[in-house]
């Protein structure tokens, strides 16, 4: 199960005549680590953590047996292989950031796991793996592929000793779940989307405000974007009441998240890789935001080059200005973005040779952005980056 097309990714290109207010900047970038795209990994798809000086993540491919790694880099570039995965009853092909619960690192796969489930022609259904910083893994969750969820393409968070998540697929209509998970493996299915006009086909995870969750879909909600809906942003209540905040047209107002949104004092802010301006062909991408009653406010439309082309991860809030990625535009290989909360937008790096295509978000440690790219370098295989604005 991929959870990108590097070939699609590949070969958008410009279009010509558009129109942006987007002016490149001159961020310096590092690049701490190129993968050679054999043992030590390949294609990281998610982004970073950071647990004592040193930077954790996952790649979807690579390893030892070609189905993903775990992995940490240190400030001075040298990585390690935590743990690869085989592809079967351990799980295969990891797109989602880790978690760091007490020094254990927590994450999904999105396939492996389950023998007996298939999807995709791939061989089981996905998983919640832990791995010790020895590199010891276990599986913490197996799914079925049933009413239990499978492909979990998000991150975890963790509210009380208990982890919570979503699932792309399954579900009672197959259509994704969001899901909670004690620590010893007790799996507790708290919606299943049901598509149409509710929502549909979670690829991000969730955040906690006040005891809601809130969460996106790549599918769901008003007809559009091929069939299916184009996304909506939706709130979970404690009882399970889950409520689409939003459901995007799949036009000027965006379509297509892929990301999930960050919570500046009750205003939640998110991105979409369709949608927006006539550029592109379903549009570039938008920076959005949602109160909590459900009015949409565009911050920024992109229009492929120079500011950049379909955004697939989240932000990142640094003193009240967001930054992010998109995937392509700029210079063709994607971008490193500012934007202020009222819309100004900045690129502050164009990538390209060592690092293209970032489908990560950034991390911010001390004013410094670090993320990762899924393809760049003689191998092709991606890379671990550092940018300063």
């Amino acid at each position: 199960m991929k959870f990108h097309s590097i070939a699609r990714l590949a070969g958008i290109l410009a279009c010509a005549g558009v129109l942006s207010i987007s002016q490149s900047g001159a961020a310096s970038e590092s690049v701490l680590y190129t993968f050679k795209g054999g043992a030590d990994g390949a294609n990281p798809a998610a982004g970073l953590i950071h647990i004592n000086g040193t930077l954790y993540g996952t790649t979807e491919h690579g390893g030892a047996y070609g189905a993903g790694t775990v992995f940490s880099v240190s400030p001075g570039g040298q990585q390690t292989v935590l743990y690869s995965f085989t592809g079967g009853l351990d799980g295969a092909y990891p797109v989602a950031r880790l978690l760091n619960v007490n020094g254990t690192l927590y994450g999904t796969t999105s396939a492996g796991g389950n023998e007996n489930c298939y999807t995709d022609n791939q061989i089981g259904c996905g998983t919640v793996f832990a791995v010790t910083p020895g590199g010891t893994e276990s599986v913490v969750y197996a799914f079925m592929g049933g009413n239990d969820g499978a492909v979990p393409r998000a991150e975890l968070i963790a509210v009380n000793g208990t982890l919570y998540g979503t699932t792309y697929a399954g579900g009672a209509m197959g259509l994704g779940t969001v899901f909670s998970l004690t620590a010893s493996g007790i799996e507790t299915v708290l919606y299943s989307f049901m598509g149409n006009f509710d929502c549909a086909n979670p690829v991000a995870g969730l955040i906690d405000v006040k005891g809601n969750f809130y969460g996106t879909t790549s599918a769901g909600g008003y007809p559009g974007c091929g069939g299916p809906g184009c996304g909506t942003v939706f709130s979970l209540a404690p009882n399970g009441n889950v409520m689409p905040l939003y459901a995007f047209t799949g036009a000027n107002d965006g379509g297509v998240p892929m990301a999930g949104l960050i919570n500046i004092k009750g205003t939640l802010y998110g991105t979409t890789e369709q949608g927006g301006g006539p550029w592109c062909t379903s549009g570039c991408g938008v920076v959005y935001s949602v109160t909590p009653g459900g009015t949409e406010r565009l911050l920024h439309t992109f229009g492929q080059y120079p500011d950049g082309a379909f955004p697939a991860a989240g932000l990142t809030n640094i003193d009240g200005k967001l930054y992010g990625t998109t995937t392509n535009g700029g210079h063709n290989a994607g971008t490193a973005f500012s934007i202020t909360l009222s819309g100004t937008e900045k690129v502050i790096h164009n990538f390209g040779g060592r690092t293209v295509y970032p489908y990560a978000g950034l991390l911010n440690i001390k004013g410094t952005l670090y993320g990762t790219t899924t393809n760049g370098g003689p191998a092709n295989a991606g890379s671990v980056f550092s940018i300063t604005p």
